[in-house]
């Protein structure tokens, strides 16, 4: 299997606990103090992952320009979107709209790069999302603790936009030339933190993380295990996907979450999976088999 479909496929499975971890943490703090704890513990562990291994932290001005923009992009204004999301309508619902997110990426890459996809990833793209939105819409309504709402599908929406942006730009910065996974990560979230903590302090929305995290010690729990997962692993395994492999591919293979979260919905939501969703996630597992296999 090529390496970035390798990468696309792990970054999935990450993102499938962060999902989870994240919808939990924000119920209880907030979406706002959510998303820039989580941020500042990747810092940290980015920080000593890049120190310990001694990575190569010199960067060009025009690639940190890039990883700049696609934090801001991704991380401050589409995650804070999804986060929305998943309290409007859920985690799986909120990521079967941010299924869209591979093809606008693969329309930006189109006209940014030139990248153009053979009819067999075309056919590979589309059964693999079919299996997806499948596998949302095959579930049993009844015992769902989600539901459905315009507002939660518009900042679905827009965090699909913002995460297909965040990928084009940092795709941009890897083609100048090659970046540590770590080290980009490391970029992307340390501008991200920045923009988050002043626009916290000063609208005075941002608590104090210590006096936040004695009073809801579970929260802290699913942030930091989430903390991990997402901005830590998951977006450095995004980041070295999408930089030895095309966007809308990358992007693709990332978007089964719903399929891979199947088994974590059932152990911690106690959700039977439905004959439907097993259907869809063998469509969509023929549609992974079909790109990564072309």
């Amino acid at each position: 299997m090529p390496v970035g479909e390798l990468f696309a496929l792990l970054t999935a499975l990450l993102w499938s606990g962060t999902a989870l971890c994240f919808a939990e943490a924000s119920r209880r703090i907030g979406t706002y103090q959510l998303n820039i704890n989580r941020l500042l513990i990747a810092t940290i562990f980015l920080s000593i992952t890049i120190l310990i291994g001694g990575l190569n932290f010199h960067l060009t001005s025009e690639q940190v320009l890039y990883l700049a923009a696609s934090g801001i992009v991704g991380l401050v204004f589409g995650d804070t979107f999804l986060f929305k999301a998943y309290q409007e309508v859920g985690p799986r619902n909120a990521m079967l709209v941010m299924s869209l997110s591979p093809g606008m990426a693969a329309i930006m890459s189109y006209f940014l790069f030139g990248e153009t996809i053979s009819a067999i990833g075309i056919t590979g793209i589309v059964v693999t999302l079919g299996g997806v939105a499948y596998v949302v819409y095959g579930r049993n309504p009844a015992s769902s603790k989600e539901h459905i709402s315009a507002n939660g599908l518009w900042l679905s929406l827009l965090g699909a936009l913002g995460q297909a942006g965040g990928l084009v730009l940092a795709k941009m910065a890897f083609n100048i030339s090659d970046i540590n996974g770590f080290v980009a990560t490391f970029y992307r979230i340390f501008f991200s933190v920045i923009i988050l903590f002043i626009m916290g302090v000063t609208t005075r929305i941002y608590k104090n993380p210590v006096t936040l995290f004695r009073e809801q010690v579970t929260a802290f729990k699913f942030t930091l295990a989430g903390a991990i997962m997402g901005p830590f692993l998951g977006i450095t395994a995004s980041l070295i996907a999408i930089s030895t492999a095309k966007v809308g591919i990358a992007s693709t293979l990332m978007s089964i979450v719903p399929v891979t979260m199947l088994p974590l919905v059932y152990i911690f939501y106690k959700e039977k999976i439905p004959v439907k969703g097993i259907i869809g996630a063998v469509i969509a597992v023929a549609g992974v088999a079909i790109l990564v296999l072309r």
